[in-house]
């Protein structure tokens, strides 16, 4: 059984629809979080059994479930669409956990809503294992983000370019509340419910936030940090559009996301990211261009006059020096340093310029650093010998540089080939055990455990890829 407390559907009709998933013919579990489950204070057992899986899969509604498609609006590749919405998920409720946080739980691919936009609100199979891989690894290295308690499938097709197993995903989160989600009522002029939906946010995630001044600068501090995060794993998010961007500082939908192999600063994944907009270095400053359109929107709740707006223009600015303060203590704690310097900056940049020179891999280079084998990640040993002669200077009155390094670098990421690897495994074949062994080792990524040796390697040529797409 699941005690739902939903407190977003207590707001007013105008933030969502009522709408209930569409059954689907024959779902078969392919992953229940247990430690998540725990976490959340649910029964495993009643989860893995005929009645969760039943509500898994959005046939049965649990009781105290009230099902709703939430509205919102957003900017998607600078280009402001003002009605967007739930098209494919539907949010069941909210839960209290033990500790007293609150959760949404959400089934993604449950079918259509009066947002879909004549889409059919299903996914196909693999979206669903990208999220539950990336979003579990990306737990797992305490970055702020959704979560997957589960993966069912349909036993039903869904047509893309093809024809596609469908699948639905549960995804837990602090909220699904994004900048689009202000967007959609600032586009209609409509303060009432901006004012409800700031207090909403502000008790939900930011208790002692006193107005919509201090909101902003709250969600800016949370996203300096999630972004730094992102950066320091070589982590690209794909399609940063203000839907795509939740004001609990939460990552959300993994859509095209992608890991850099080979370290080149300007890299795009997302097939229809043709610009570059969202490439890994531009992440920054497209979160501040998103953070800007979230001030436009609060602006009317803090005065509306020009010191209003001057006062939101400030705590914007307030980002780069936040996030460049989260980057240096990321990175530093990459090369060992707990505790930076500012000068210490020149000795991150001059490795990272060394690894563009060279596409050295990223994430192998760093965790090489701790083994004593960077070294061999280069052609031109003589340039990284330069680097590591100043690197050993600094780093050698520090009696934890090898604890700080193995804590802040994975030895294993969501390596994109090997969850496309995956993905076709199960789409051809019905074969999920790559997938299972991915999401043991990706609960584990500093381990140094042989079993798992190969999903570390960075991929050979030929499996490299070049491309990521949305699957809706």
């Amino acid at each position: 059984m699941i005690h739902f407390d939903n407190s977003y559907a207590r707001l007013p009709e105008g933030f969502f629809t009522r709408t209930a998933p569409t059954p689907v013919r024959d779902p078969a579990l392919i992953a229940l979080n247990l430690p998540l489950a725990s976490r959340l204070g649910l029964d495993a057992d009643w989860l893995a059994g005929p009645e969760g899986l039943q509500m898994l899969s959005g046939n049965v509604l649990p009781q105290g479930a009230e099902p709703i498609a939430q509205a919102y609006a957003g900017h998607q590749f600078g280009g402001f669409s003002p009605q967007l919405g739930d098209g494919r998920a539907v949010l069941l409720g909210e839960i209290v956990a033990p500790d007293g946080a609150r959760f949404d739980i959400q089934l993604k691919g449950a079918g259509p809503t009066p947002f879909s936009r004549r889409g059919d609100g299903r996914a196909w199979l693999g979206p669903v294992l990208r999220e539950y891989l990336v979003s579990e690894f990306m737990a797992a290295f305490g970055v702020p983000t959704t979560r997957a308690l589960a993966a069912v499938t349909t036993g039903e097709t869904v047509i893309r370019e093809t024809v596609l197993p469908g699948a639905v995903l549960t995804r837990i989160a602090a909220s699904h509340i994004r900048v689009g989600t202000f967007e959609f009522y600032a586009a209609r002029g409509d303060r009432e419910r901006l004012r409800l939906l700031a207090e909403h946010v502000i008790a939900r995630h930011y208790p002692d936030a006193s107005g919509a001044a201090d909101l902003l600068q709250r969600v800016v501090e949370a996203q300096a940090y999630t972004i730094s995060c992102w950066m320091g794993l070589g982590f690209i998010h794909g399609v940063m559009n203000t839907d795509n961007m939740s004001v609990s500082g939460e990552t959300i939908d993994y859509g095209p996301c992608a890991f850099i192999d080979g370290y080149q600063p300007d890299k795009v994944f997302s097939s229809i990211d043709a610009q570059g907009r969202y490439a890994w270095n531009e992440q920054p400053r497209i979160a501040v261009w998103n953070l800007a359109q979230l001030a436009s929107c609060l602006v009317p709740l803090m005065g509306n006059d020009d010191e209003a707006v001057t006062e939101a223009t400030r705590i914007v600015h307030s980002f780069p020096e936040l996030y460049q303060r989260e980057w240096l203590r990321r990175f530093g704690a990459k090369l060992g340093i707990a505790a930076t310097r500012p000068d210490d900056r020149e000795l991150v940049e001059r490795l990272l310029n060394l690894m563009a020179a060279e596409r050295a891999d990223f994430t192998t280079t760093f965790a090489a650093l701790g083994d004593g084998t960077a070294r061999d990640q280069f052609v031109d040993r003589a340039a990284f010998d330069a680097w590591a002669a100043d690197w050993q200077a600094r780093i050698a009155p520090l009696s934890d540089a090898p604890e700080v390094m193995a804590r802040a670098n994975p030895r294993r990421i969501p390596r994109n080939h090997r969850i496309e690897q995956a993905i076709a495994a199960a789409r051809d074949e019905g074969d999920f055990t790559l997938f299972h062994r991915l999401d043991a080792a990706l609960r584990d990524p500093f381990a140094d455990r042989p079993e798992w040796e190969d999903l570390s390697r960075p991929p050979e040529p030929d499996e490299i890829v070049q491309r990521t797409f949305c699957g809706t």
